[in-house]
């Protein structure tokens, strides 16, 4: 067992204890039980573990009265990325649906891949924004650094701008010849309000555009009396008839892709929709990017044919085409973060009626994850008896969580011992509570 690497992850759990405020007892033995039990049906099953001292109640009042200081905990999980030092990450936003929760607050209507509402497919839920750091190969292991609920009818654009700024100032300092950090984005985020939130920072943006988009090129020349021109030649991504010649291109033969091939056109500019000076007489934004296109013979399994993707890149440097392909294609990793935290840890499942309880119990188990992520290499691989042995460099944070358990009696706990307060009294006689109050979904577009 590595001593140095059982001793960080020690570190990481005393520096989580204090940055717990109100119930942090009860929060901090939650956080163990998330690691340690058996199953995760319910918070209050999760009071039947072995390393959990209190009662079932006292884990709902921890995560409806507690407290936590999140810039403190964003500031220390940022301290701790991938061991890869990847310089590639994304942004994603996935739905907690809550769509019979009348008596929870701060609801809105999103679009849910799986789940139907009246043949439709929109749930009424809580979206989330999360922060990744992806790693630089194929794995099941990322490193969230920043989640945030969004409030219905807020910018997801200028939150996931404002997350990658607070990261950028709490991020651990790099050398100066360190390369620029790649972001990757799907279709759902808008490439001009990114590259307009982000202009002064040293960033690339990677995203990703639907197959019908139109860019303008520069004007090549003007007449002589009237309005200047500001828009070129047409480029429209479905017509290769408007395709210039690309000003680079970039080619590979892939053992899992067949054969790659990236073209880019630069200095090309979308006509923006909606923008700050929407409504007003002044001119719209002229936002110039590279605009990629990605070709592959195959994907690695071969369940569709392989569709061209476009993508608009922004950066303080041209694009590395030999590098944008690859932090595009290890994006997918972040698939496997969520499908971990909604089917393993039922990070969807309680049903807590406010939001601030749903942001608690997110964090712990963002902060489970971390540990799952320091302790990959101490535990012993615990597998089901119709599972395969792994590596150790394959090993899934399913597989060492299942081992947790023995590590965390050598990790010791900071928790105090729990206090008993009596018997409650109870609810007086004769004293009915009135019905909750009720929060309609809130519409994002009227």
């Amino acid at each position: 067992m590595n001593t140095l690497a059982l001793e960080e992850l020690r570190a990481f759990r005393q520096h989580v204890y204090p940055l717990f405020g109100c119930r942090r007892d009860a929060l901090f033995e939650l956080l163990d039980a998330l690691l340690t039990a058996p199953s995760i049906e319910t918070p209050a099953h999760l009071s039947l573990a072995p390393s959990c001292q209190r009662g079932w109640g006292s884990l709902y009042d921890a995560l409806n009265a507690g407290t936590m200081d999140l810039t403190q905990l964003e500031r220390l999980i940022a301290s701790y990325p991938l061991s890869s030092e990847s310089t590639w990450y994304a942004l994603d936003a996935s739905v907690w649906p809550r769509c019979d929760a009348e008596t929870s607050p701060a609801r809105g209507y999103y679009a849910h891949p799986y789940r139907h509402s009246h043949g439709q497919p929109i749930v009424a839920g809580w979206n989330y924004s999360w922060l990744v750091q992806l790693p630089a190969r194929c794995s099941s292991w990322t490193a969230p650094l920043r989640v945030r609920r969004l409030i219905p009818g807020e910018n997801i654009n200028a939150v996931a701008a404002e997350q990658i700024r607070s990261w950028l100032r709490q991020a651990p300092p790099t050398a100066p010849v360190a390369a620029v950090p790649i972001f990757t984005f799907d279709a759902g985020y808008d490439s001009v309000q990114l590259s307009l939130a982000l202009a002064d920072e040293p960033v690339g943006l990677l995203v990703r555009l639907r197959a019908g988009r139109c860019f303008y090129a520069d004007p090549t020349a003007q007449p002589p009396t009237g309005r200047p021109r500001r828009h070129g030649a047409k480029f429209v991504c479905a017509d290769p008839a408007t395709w210039p010649e690309p000003t680079e291109q970039w080619s590979c033969d892939d053992a899992r892709y067949g054969h790659v091939c990236l073209r880019a056109w630069s200095r090309l500019h979308p006509v923006p929709q909606l923008h700050a000076t929407r409504g007003t007489r002044g001119p719209r934004p002229l936002v110039r990017g590279t605009l990629i296109r990605l070709e592959v013979d195959h994907l690695p399994r071969p369940t569709k044919a392989a569709e061209p993707l476009w993508f608009w890149w922004s950066g303080p440097r041209p694009p590395d085409l030999a590098e944008l392909w690859q932090a595009y294609v290890a994006r997918f990793a972040i698939e496997h973060t969520f499908r971990f935290f909604k089917q393993t840890l039922n990070w969807t499942t309680p049903k807590l009626r406010a939001p601030q309880a749903a942001d608690r119990w997110t964090w712990l188990l963002l902060l489970a994850y971390v540990q799952l992520r320091l302790a990959r290499d101490q535990v012993a691989d615990v597998r089901l008896p119709w599972q395969p042995p792994l590596p150790l460099e394959r090993r899934t944070p399913a597989r060492v969580r299942r081992g947790f358990s023995q590590l965390l009696a050598q990790l010791g706990s900071p928790v105090n011992m729990p206090k008993p307060c009596g018997r409650s009294s109870g609810r007086p006689k004769s004293k009915r509570s009135p019905p909750a109050p009720r929060f309609p979904a809130v519409k994002l577009t009227p």
